[in-house]
């Protein structure tokens, strides 16, 4: 399913949505109602709640606790192959220019060492919605716009909904197993994790989640933590969901990982490789999954792909390898994880760019200098 971003919208209406915080002001202490489209308060001096309708005219009002917040009013219905109504939401960090009170966020991945959260939710029946926590990144520490990367956490899905992109299989984070997507939603990358049965709360380490982002070539230890929320993403009802409980905390001080994959060595005598390049384009852009197998009789330790890109393509984001383009010329190479092929063995990796023009394929490709058969 393709999904515009959170609130993405006129600069207008996203100025009003700030506005509207600023008019609202303070820490809920009592109960507080919000049905402003983009209005929001703050709770324990230090998360802010907001209502956040920006897929639909029809109204909605959360009632903002001292804990988290309920969905009291969903009168939106937007069909199940598009985009749902709204993310009302809790957040920790900063989110179109509206900052939580006294937050260290952005803070460079490289310097975090530790990043804790917990949520509690509760769930309701005949609705169609998922429980989505998110966590956003991006290569500058921006306070405003739209963030590059959103790692989305899917703990209950109801209804005949699904994230974006595509399942590119499973991991095991925070002591359970996620069925992992990924894809674009046109304006930033999107990578989910889906529970295969509701969950009501967790408590966990976003820096897992993150990790894990990380190895599949999505980002690198420069980029930015920008904000974590968590809330719900409505599609048709809702009213009685709710965020009982939430908590974030970011520490820095931290030392990157290292990052760097083993050294490609040259392929033994009789080595040989095939790649097989399956694309998708449109008008002004495409994907690519490329598979490389070693159909050799030795083992490769750590594998560089190296091609050109037809006039008009230019690689923007990529995934379990590190992809770089110089003029028509694309390196791809292994990262920590995945540079070891047996014989017979494969790995994959994948990437998205900007197209003019009409839409070709690469020709010829060499594995660590050898020239690879087509699959």
């Amino acid at each position: 399913m393709k999904r515009p971003l959170r609130a993405l919208a006129t600069a207008g209406l996203l100025l009003s949505g700030s506005l509207v915080a600023v008019a609202l002001g303070g820490s809920a202490s009592a109960d507080t109602q919000i049905c402003e489209q983009y209005g929001s308060t703050v709770i324990q001096s230090r998360y802010v709640v907001q209502n956040n309708r920006w897929g639909t005219s029809a109204q909605q009002c959360i009632n903002v606790t001292g804990t988290g917040f309920e969905i009291t009013t969903q009168n939106g219905s937007n069909p199940t192959n598009g985009a749902p109504t709204a993310y009302p939401s809790v957040f920790f960090g900063c989110h179109y220019t509206n900052c939580s009170p006294g937050t260290n966020l952005p803070i460079q991945v490289s310097q975090i060492s530790s990043a804790t959260s917990s949520i509690s939710y509760r769930y309701v029946s005949g609705a169609t919605y998922n429980a989505s926590y998110d966590i956003w990144l991006d290569p500058t520490p921006r306070r405003d716009g739209v963030n590059q990367m959103e790692i989305m956490i899917w703990l209950n899905r109801q209804g005949s909904i699904q994230p974006i992109g595509s399942p590119v299989g499973t991991t095991t984070l925070a002591g359970r197993t996620w069925e992992v997507w990924r894809g674009s939603n046109g304006a930033n990358n999107v990578i989910s994790y889906v529970a295969p049965s509701p969950i009501p709360s967790l408590n966990f380490s976003v820096l897992d989640f993150i990790a894990d982002v990380r190895s599949r070539g999505a980002i690198t230890n420069s980029w930015y933590l920008t904000s974590i929320q968590a809330g719900f993403e409505p599609w048709q009802g809702g009213a009685g969901l709710a965020v009982t409980s939430f908590s974030a905390s970011v520490n820095g001080g931290g030392t990157p990982p290292p990052t760097d994959p083993p050294p490609t060595t040259p392929p033994p005598s009789g080595t040989g490789c095939a790649v097989k390049y399956t694309p998708n384009s449109w008008n002004n852009g495409f994907t690519a999954d490329v598979q490389v197998t070693n159909t050799g009789t030795s083992t490769v330790n750590g594998w560089t792909l190296t091609y050109s890109l037809p006039s008009g393509q230019q690689v923007t984001s990529a995934w379990n390898a590190t992809v770089s383009q110089s003029g028509s010329a694309v390196t791809a190479r292994n990262l920590g994880w995945n540079g070891t092929l047996a014989p017979g063995g494969t790995a994959s990796f994948g990437y998205q760019g900007t197209l003019s023009g009409a839409y070709s394929s690469p020709t010829s490709f060499a594995l660590n200098g050898v020239s690879c058969a087509r699959a």
